[in-house]
């Protein structure tokens, strides 16, 4: 049971969603994320109270490493059903006794705070002291809800056994885990997956590679197939990419302990482009967002967008509480949108406007009505669905026509076809402002080119040695992608890596853009570019630098020219 002690601090307020990870910076407690309105704030002992999270899985890790740092907030405030932060705090209690209060306030009450207000927490009321007096809130404490299994849940004998340690210890705290987090879904019962796919491999600091190598030495084992995320090191490379071998050993370490546990070699966060990618309708554990987007959306799988650690811990059990986007009613549309696409466009059309309907959705799943007759490929679908889950809370959406659940006469689409939903159109003029918001770099010049996120597939970079043929690099600009070692392979057997070499280009593995840093990324470098919204929006945060965003052909043509000539495509 969670520590209800008394906890009071000044409030730090916000009524927009943040993503912990790519928007807190884990030494300091800094809020990094420029688009957010706390930009510049720190969260170091204070209530943090927000809506909740959004964007990554790996918030729960990030908040885990502050938390053992001693660089979290007092406590976390949410009035939405949140689980990517709640999972970190639970962790952080069951495996390591540190407790971290956080409480669920109703909408209406959370619309009452404010910040610098003196708050104080005690069970679950939270007292706030202002000029106008004393207010009282009332709300439930997602961090108590860990308790022994009670008796209203629909546990199998094997559940029951594995509960009371007869699997191992480690079984036994994953399903603790698991558990817990079931509770807080409101999951009545547990069932079986068929495979997973682990984030939890991405190193965030010390406290990621205590809670992977204490399950190694509880003798943890995978239940079910399971491939692993990116790492924050290309394993093979890092020591001659000058990477900090203080870093380096600790980053691939963690790597070396999910494998440990049985997980595949995979290192990509793009597992879709797998030969085990999941069919329609199966079972699956999968974290990292942009791969449960796709998996959910484009390949009509079951997931939950699942946070660091309890991917782990449903790998270990293979149970995964029966509720959310495992179930019919979590699939269901919420928000109908009507987009008015270009006459003419480039494949930067598309994650532009997984971005942009990513912050119109929120936390609704979107049903998406006009872009029938634009027979977007599997590499439009790919970005669409990282820059949807990098500003949207909710782990699908839907594209009528184009999706398998939104597809005629689907038992899903004749479910909802009859409802009445709140509609949003959109026109080409109105991703002006996601544009510009991806748009962050003021001078022309370019230092870098960063393709990959999420990792490459072999089409992309079919298509990207196409481009550079006959064609002659500025030596200014380096060109770096970053893809997954199956894929190499593939491009290796194909003769596209000769190719791509040859115009410069630098072939990263294992690692993806969200974790590349200093020396990879020029130190004297000042202004990045990407065809990928999701690496233009946390770039800024995380690695300091101004961002330009743009088709993959405009990349190219900048890597020659050196400074990119054309700022808004003709199509906005």
């Amino acid at each position: 049971m969670s520590d209800q002690s008394t906890t009071s601090a000044t409030l730090l307020v916000s009524d927009v969603p943040i993503s912990f990870w790519g928007g807190i910076d884990p030494l300091s407690g800094d809020v990094i994320d420029e688009h957010h309105p706390l930009h510049g704030e720190n969260v170091v002992d204070r209530i943090v109270a927000i809506p909740g999270s959004r964007g990554s899985c790996s918030g729960s890790g990030l908040l885990l490493e502050l938390i053992m740092t001693r660089k979290a907030p007092a406590a976390l405030v949410f009035c939405e059903q949140e689980e990517v932060l709640v999972l970190g705090a639970l962790v952080a209690q069951i495996m390591f006794d540190r407790p971290l209060p956080v409480l669920l306030l109703s909408a209406e009450d959370f619309a009452q705070l404010s910040t610098n207000g003196l708050a104080t927490i005690n069970g679950t009321t939270l007292l706030v002291a202002s000029e106008q007096g004393n207010q009282f809130f009332q709300g439930v404490r997602m961090d108590a809800m860990h308790s022994d299994a009670d008796e209203n849940f629909d546990f199998s004998t094997e559940d029951r056994a594995k509960i009371d340690g007869k699997y191992g210890k480690s079984v036994q705290i994953a399903m603790d885990i698991v558990l817990s987090m079931a509770r807080i879904q409101g999951a009545r019962d547990l069932i079986p997956i068929t495979q997973a796919h682990i984030d939890s491999c991405v190193y965030h600091g010390p406290s990621s590679l205590l809670f992977a190598q204490t399950f190694v030495e509880w003798g943890a084992a995978v239940a079910v197939p399971t491939t692993l995320n990116c790492v924050s090191v290309d394993k093979r490379r890092w020591l001659a990419q000058g990477i900090d071998p203080a870093f380096g050993n600790d980053a691939s370490a963690l790597g070396d302990a999910y494998m440990a546990m049985g997980a595949q070699m995979s290192y990509t966060c793009a597992p879709y482009l797998l030969g085990t990618a999941p069919a329609l309708g199966e079972q699956i554990v999968w974290a990292e967002s942009n791969a449960v987007a796709y998996a959910n959306s484009v390949l009509g799988a079951r997931t939950q967008k699942y946070p660091d650690f309890l991917d782990v811990c449903i790998a270990l059990t293979g149970r995964a509480p029966n509720t959310g986007a495992h179930l019919d009613s979590g699939r269901m549309p919420s928000l109908r949108i009507t987009v008015t696409p270009p006459q003419q466009y480039d494949d930067a059309y598309w994650p532009l406007l997984g971005y942009h309907i990513g912050t119109l959705a929120t936390n609704d799943v979107p049903i998406v009505h006009g872009l029938e007759a634009t027979s977007p490929t599997t590499d439009n679908l790919k970005a669409f669905s990282a820059a949807f889950a990098t500003t949207s809370s909710v782990p699908l959406f839907h594209l009528a026509a184009i999706t398998p659940e939104a597809l005629a006469g689907s038992s899903l689409l004749k479910q909802f076809s009859h409802f009445e939903l709140p509609s949003i159109s959109i026109k080409p003029r109105d991703l002006n402002t996601s544009w510009d918001t991806l748009n962050s770099a003021e001078s022309t010049m370019v230092d870098m080119i960063c393709l990959g996120n999420p990792h490459f597939s072999f089409t992309e970079c079919e298509a990207l040695a196409s481009l550079c043929k006959d064609k002659t690099r500025s030596p200014e600009v380096a060109v770096v992608v970053t893809l997954g070692r199956a894929i190499q392979a593939q491009c290796e057997a194909a003769g596209i890596v000769a190719q791509l070499e040859a115009f410069g280009v630098q072939l990263v593995n294992d690692t993806c853009w969200c974790m590349l840093q200093q020396p990879v990324i020029p130190p004297a470098g000042s202004t990045l570019m990407t065809s990928s919204a999701k690496y233009a929006h946390y770039a800024p945060g995380l690695v300091n630098r101004y961002i330009h965003f743009g088709s993959l052909a405009e990349c190219v043509d900048t890597a020659c020219a050196g400074s990119r000539t054309s700022l808004k495509p003709a199509w906005l």
